[in-house]
C-alpha cells in the first residue's frame, strides 16, 4: 500500500524552531509589559562625596559599593541641564572645591528629593524637610585633583533583583511551554527509527517478515520504500541459492542410481568400495534436500516451553541406547517453532553422541535469552575450526565413512535454525575435556 509522505523532516524541525522563538517572544513580551520596571540604582550625593574623599571601594547604605580611582584626565562631560548643574554646584559644596573643578560624565539623570527626619551629615536642611540629590547609574563622576582627576562610579557586581527574577520567570515559563512540543516532536522523530530497528531484527530472524509500512515524512518514506526493497532482494537471493542447491541435490539422484546398477558388473572387491561411495553421496543428496526443505518452509511460531522440548529430544535420544542426559531446568517460554527446535537440539545430541561418546545438556536463564548447553567427553575442536564446522558440508573427523564423518551438515542447520530465532550458536572448548554447544535464543 502507497502511502503519502508527510512534511518534509526539513520543514518539520524549522517550523519547531520558529514556533520555539515566537513562544519564547511572546512569553517575555506579556511579563514585560505586564510588570512594571525594575527601579534604577540610585546614590545620594553624599555618598557620591564620601568616595571622592579615598580610594578604592566605598559601600553605601544599600550595599552597592562606589569604586574611586586616580586617572590622567577628566571623562567626557554630560550635556549640562539644570539638575546636573546643581548637582555639581551642591557637591563642590561639600567638598570645598570650585564646580569648574567637577565634571560628571555621561548623561547620568539627576532628581532632587525632600525628605522629612534629620539630614544626613552635609545635607541642607530647609525647615522641616532636608533636600538630597540623587545621582542614578551608570554615571562617572571625576574632581580635579593636583596629580590628576579623581573619578567615581557604581562597581559592576551582580546582585539578585527584581528584574533578575523576571528573566528567570520568563526563561521558565519558556520551557514549559515549548517542552511539550519539543517532547513531541522528538517522539515523532524517533518514532521511526525505533521501527526500523525492529523491522532489522525481525529480518534477521525472519526473512520472510511483512515489508515495514510507516507514516512520516517523505524522507522516511523514502528510507522504508529502501528498506523493503532490501528485503525483497535479500529474500530472492536467499531463495534462489537455495533453491539452486535444491535442484543440484535432486538433480545427483538420477546419475546416482545409474551409476548403483552399472557397478553390479564390476568386480566384487571394487563393487563394495564403489557401492560404499555412492551411498554416502546419496547421504549427502538427502541431507542437503533436507537443509533446502527446512529453509525454504516456514512454519507457524507459537510458544512453547524450551525445558520440557529439550527433555523430550535427550530422553527419545536415551530410549534409542545412546548416552544422553539432562539436568533439571527451569520453566522459560519462548516464541519458536517445535519442530525446527526439536531438530536443533537433536543435532546438538547427535553430534555430542557421535564424536564425544555422550550427551549432557541443561537449559537455563541468561538476561533476556535462553541458553540450550550439549555438553560431550570428546577430544574438542582446534581453535582455527571454531567456525569452520559451521560451513555446509565441511567435516572435522577426518574418516569419510559415514557412521562416523557424517554428511557435514549438522552444525550449519544449527546455526540456520538458531539464527531463524534471532539467536545464534557457538562451541567451546571445556578445560576438563571435551565441547561444549551453546545455543542463545532470545526471550
Amino acid at each position: 500500500m502507497k502511502r503519502t509522505g508527510g512534511a518534509p523532516l526539513l520543514a518539520q524541525v524549522i517550523g519547531l524552531v520558529i514556533v520555539s522563538l515566537l513562544a519564547a517572544h511572546a512569553i517575555s513580551l506579556i511579563i514585560l509589559f505586564s510588570l512594571p520596571p525594575p527601579p534604577p540604582e540610585a546614590y545620594r550625593l553624599s555618598e557620591v562625596a564620601g568616595a571622592l574623599t579615598r580610594t578604592g571601594e566605598t559601600p553605601t547604605i544599600e550595599g552597592r559599593p562606589l569604586v574611586t580611582r586616580l586617572r590622567a584626565g577628566p571623562p567626557a562631560p554630560a550635556p549640562p541641564n539644570r539638575r546636573r548643574g546643581e548637582f555639581r554646584e551642591r557637591l563642590a559644596e561639600q567638598l570645598n572645591v570650585p564646580p569648574r573643578d567637577i565634571v560628571i560624565g555621561e548623561a547620568a539623570p539627576v532628581r532632587l528629593h525632600r525628605h522629612k527626619g534629620p539630614p544626613p551629615p552635609g545635607v541642607r536642611l530647609r525647615g522641616r524637610r532636608f533636600e538630597d540629590a540623587m545621582i542614578f547609574a551608570p554615571f562617572e563622576v571625576a574632581v580635579r585633583q593636583p596629580n590628576g582627576w579623581l573619578t567615581v562610579e557604581p562597581k559592576p557586581s551582580f546582585r539578585w533583583t527584581s528584574w533578575q527574577g523576571r528573566i528567570l520567570l520568563t526563561l521558565l515559563l519558556s520551557v514549559l511551554a515549548v517542552a511539550p512540543l519539543a517532547w513531541w516532536f522528538a517522539r515523532r522523530l524517533s518514532a521511526p527509527i525505533v521501527a526500523f530497528a525492529g523491522a532489522a531484527e525481525r529480518l534477521g530472524r525472519d526473512p520472510r517478515a511483512p515489508p515495514l509500512s510507516l507514516p512520516g515524512s517523505g524522507e522516511v518514506q523514502a528510507a522504508v520504500a529502501a528498506f523493503n526493497g532490501m528485503q525483497e532482494r535479500l529474500r530472492r537471493y536467499v531463495e534462489d541459492r537455495t533453491a539452486m542447491v535444491g535442484a543440484i541435490a535432486h538433480d545427483l539422484r538420477t546419475p546416482l542410481t545409474r551409476m548403483r546398477f552399472r557397478i553390479e558388473g564390476a568386480p566384487e572387491e571394487l563393487r563394495a568400495k564403489l557401492a560404499q561411495d555412492i551411498d554416502q553421496m546419496e547421504a549427502m543428496v538427502s541431507a542437503a534436500l533436507g537443509f533446502v526443505h527446512d529453509a525454504t518452509h516456514a512454519a507457524e511460531r507459537t510458544k512453547l516451553e524450551l525445558a520440557s522440548l529439550v527433555e523430550t529430544v535427550f530422553d527419545e535420544a536415551a530410549e534409542t541406547g545412546a548416552d544422553a542426559a539432562i539436568e533439571p531446568g527451569e520453566r522459560i517460554v519462548i516464541e519458536g517453532d517445535p519442530l525446527a527446535l526439536r531438530r536443533l537440539v537433536a543435532n546438538l545430541v547427535d553430534n555430542a553422541v557421535k564424536y564425544g561418546g555422550r550427551a549432557r545438556g541443561r537449559v537455563f536463564r541468561k538476561g533476556d535469552h535462553a541458553i540450550i548447553e550439549v555438553d560431550d567427553d570428546g577430544p574438542g575442536i582446534p581453535a582455527g575450526e571454531m567456525e569452520r564446522v559451521f560451513e555446509p558440508f565441511f567435516r572435522g573427523e577426518p574418516s569419510r565413512n559415514r557412521e562416523t564423518g557424517g554428511a557435514g551438515l549438522g552444525l550449519a542447520v544449527v546455526r540456520a535454525l538458531a539464527r531463524a530465532h534471532g539467536g545464534d550458536v557457538t562451541l567451546h572448548n571445556r578445560p576438563q575435556g571435551g565441547l561444549t554447544a551453546r545455543v542463545s535464543l532470545p526471550l
